[in-house]
């Protein structure tokens, strides 16, 4: 008989788990991908009870990619639920949406009522997650001055197994976008994983934080490079502009990471290397 599942059931049946995962294997490394739709009631509640925060509007709690090196059981994953535990849970980093000072100045018992039921936190979901590392312990991450072979990755060998998984995304409520998703490529020799969060609050901030992470298989070698970009909208919007960009260009260009992670300013950087080659099991 076939498991009918409640809208308010918290977890996916066991089955379907593994019917939404996907897995490659390249050397002594085994890449998966899980993806299913959006969470239900129920794992909304337990994950926001564990988290201490509200969950944005779309998540997609039982998403995951991750990374295992076989002989030590090494593994580095990307979850949802981490990328959501790594958000700021105070209101130290607040921002607020461009009318928000207007609004506040002839609503000022409002604001304060509000502030005093509302537990504030981060709500733009701007996560510093680069990856949870699972199973040796000792074969962590350490600073390097080692860097991502960038031309190699350039050439245009035979991608192996490629995918893209969204974690969670937000619309800020409709003044903007707060996006955190994983996309992966494997080839013969080597793999990129690039976890981003792209926040854009409308004329206020834009914010790109890449998790790049870089597998040699050929030396079991994984190289984490972690970039935080970001600037002000309108200083964003006028160098669009001086570029040459029409109005309409302008707007489609503040959807696209792509093109706008380039005229950001870096905030902060650091590469870090986990030496897996003379691991055991």
């Amino acid at each position: 008989m076939n498991h009918i599942t409640s809208p308010n059931e918290p977890f996916p049946s066991p089955d379907a788990l593994a019917a939404a995962t996907t897995t490659h294997t390249q050397g002594r490394f085994r890449i998966s991908t899980r993806k299913l739709p959006i969470s239900k009631s129920g794992a909304i509640d337990a994950l926001e009870k564990k988290l201490g925060i509200p969950v944005p509007e779309m998540i997609f709690g039982d998403n995951v990619v991750s990374i295992t090196h076989t002989p030590s059981n090494w593994a580095l994953r990307f979850s949802t639920a981490d990328a959501l535990d790594a958000v700021d849970k105070t209101d130290r980093n607040m921002l607020r949406v461009a009318h928000a000072r207007d609004w506040e100045s002839t609503r000022e018992e409002a604001t304060q009522n509000i502030k005093e039921v509302v537990k504030p936190y981060d709500w733009t979901y701007s996560t510093t997650y680069c990856g949870t590392v699972e199973g040796t312990p000792e074969l962590g991450f350490v600073p390097t001055d080692k860097q991502i072979p960038i031309g190699l990755l350039r050439r245009r060998d035979p991608i192996l197994f490629y995918d893209e998984v969204v974690l969670y995304e937000s619309e800020l409520d409709d003044n903007g976008i707060s996006l955190c998703s994983a996309k992966l490529r494997v080839h013969e020799q080597r793999m990129l994983l690039l976890c981003r969060l792209f926040m854009r609050l409308d004329r206020v901030l834009v914010r790109i934080r890449d998790t790049r992470v870089y597998v040699d298989f050929e030396k079991d070698e994984v190289l984490r490079e972690y970039t935080a970009k970001e600037g002000k909208f309108n200083d964003l919007k006028h160098a669009l502009w001086r570029s040459g960009r029409l109005a309409d260009d302008i707007t489609v260009a503040f959807r696209d990471p792509d093109v706008l992670e380039h005229m950001l300013p870096v905030v902060e950087k650091r590469i870090e290397i986990a030496s897996l080659a003379e691991a055991q099991q």
